[in-house]
């Protein structure tokens, strides 16, 4: 049974799913259009057991959907709106403090 997400929940799953770069590349290749599992393994060059381990994790996030065709399942955004929602905060733009580092930069390469 389906159910609606309070605000905080959305956020909070929105969140869990963005903080994997690989869920992050899947949301971004669903967001130009669906795809099956195998074509989303090879174009993110993963293993189809890492890509199956992601996309349940962003099926549980309720950011995508498996839809049967057959024996086979097309993987699609839950919502047209998350697309809207990925495009948006792919071009917002983030205010660093010029002198501040996320303090994980050095030991994980980021920021």
């Amino acid at each position: 049974m389906l159910t609606l997400s309070t605000d905080l929940d959305a956020l909070t799953r929105f969140g869990r799913a963005l903080a994997d770069p690989i869920r992050c590349r899947l949301l971004l290749a669903l967001r130009e259009a669906p795809a099956y599992p195998s074509d989303l393994a090879e174009a993110l060059g993963i293993s189809r057991t890492r890509l199956s381990n992601q996309l349940a994790c962003l099926r549980d996030c309720g950011l995508v959907v498996a839809v049967p065709e057959g024996r086979r399942s097309r993987y699609e955004l839950a919502d047209a709106r998350l697309g809207h929602a990925l495009d948006d905060l792919r071009t917002a733009v983030l205010a660093v403090e010029a002198d501040k580092a996320c303090p994980e930069a050095q030991t994980k390469g980021c920021c």
